[in-house]
């Protein structure tokens, strides 16, 4: 029997595959940006800043903007 048959009896080692950073960096990106988005319609979506006229935004928004610190009045 050859040396290369022979089992050494050691469990073989299973690891996680390697994501080549091409395909990583378009997901970050796009993730970076939702997370910029959510933070500006929590933090900063009132008043000269607003994108979207009215209060709809704010009121709905409003809880979580207190409970991540933001000022709001």
């Amino acid at each position: 029997m050859p040396a290369s048959m022979i089992s050494s009896g050691a469990a073989p080692t299973v690891g996680p595959a390697p994501i080549p950073v091409g395909e990583i960096l378009p997901w970050a990106v796009f993730g970076g940006l939702l997370l910029l988005l959510a933070v500006y319609f929590v933090g900063a979506e009132e008043g000269a800043t607003s994108l979207i006229p009215g209060m709809y935004v704010h009121e709905y928004l409003h809880d979580g903007r207190h409970l991540l610190g933001f000022p709001c009045h």
